[in-house]
């Protein structure tokens, strides 16, 4: 499938941005124009099931192969949150970017979070005070944002997401120089995880205090974390 995409600047170098479930590449809306103004050309995406991009089957490999079927071969950088980490994994060995970003990844997630997981359509239908209590150190853009790509969401997304989860989506090894930055205070990876990373080959670093959607919950926190990267 050919992704949905939006861009921002002109550089000569390309950078890839994809978003998690429930989302799309509106949520970039402030990492994006900083990427931009260091010289990249950004791509920002919407996964299958998600913001302007077709419906279809659902699954690690076909979120995977609409990447490589949308996106340039061989850019500078790219990034995945969540969802979208899971995607590029499957899909960085044949994209072959220079470096990669996963933000807190969802490869190898709380057993709770996988029972509970086929229920998320019920955020579908989140209003404000929802989104904003369940994330107080957002400010009003990003809860705008998060309204605005949960009603051009399709929930059937998520109701694949306790299958998948059956076996871990860790990768065995970094295929290009990978970096993982994690939210120190989220919930979604399973203790652990980073010590494994490590032993794999990945670079890991942990954005204290941020939760799962690193950055809009310390956005400077999470540009610090990249430093070296982009």
């Amino acid at each position: 499938m050919r992704l949905h995409t939006h861009e921002w600047g002109t550089g000569d170098r390309i950078a890839v941005l994809v978003h998690g479930i429930m989302s799309d590449h509106r949520t970039w809306h402030r990492v994006a124009p900083v990427l931009a103004g260091k010289g990249y050309r950004v791509i920002g995406v919407d996964l299958r099931g998600h913001g302007a991009s077709g419906r279809g089957e659902y699954s690690p490999e076909t979120w995977a192969d609409d990447l490589v079927e949308t996106l340039p071969e061989r850019p500078e950088l790219v990034i995945g949150h969540s969802l979208g980490a899971m995607a590029l994994a499957g899909a960085v060995e044949r994209l072959a970017p220079a470096r990669a970003v996963y933000c807190d990844p969802a490869w190898d997630i709380r057993r709770k979070l996988v029972e509970a997981s086929a229920y998320f359509a019920v955020f579908k239908s989140a209003n404000r005070a929802m989104v904003k209590s369940l994330n107080p150190r957002w400010d009003e853009a990003d809860v705008d944002v998060e309204l605005a790509t949960l009603a051009d969401w399709d929930p059937a997304s998520a109701r694949v997401l306790p299958g998948i989860y059956a076996v871990s989506r860790t990768p065995a090894r970094p295929v290009v120089p990978s970096l993982v930055v994690l939210a120190g205070a989220g919930e979604l990876v399973r203790p652990g995880l980073d010590e494994e990373l490590v032993r794999r080959g990945f670079e890991v670093r942990t954005v204290e205090g941020a939760g799962h959607c690193v950055y809009r919950d310390d956005f400077d926190g999470f540009m610090g974390a990249l430093d070296g990267w982009v």
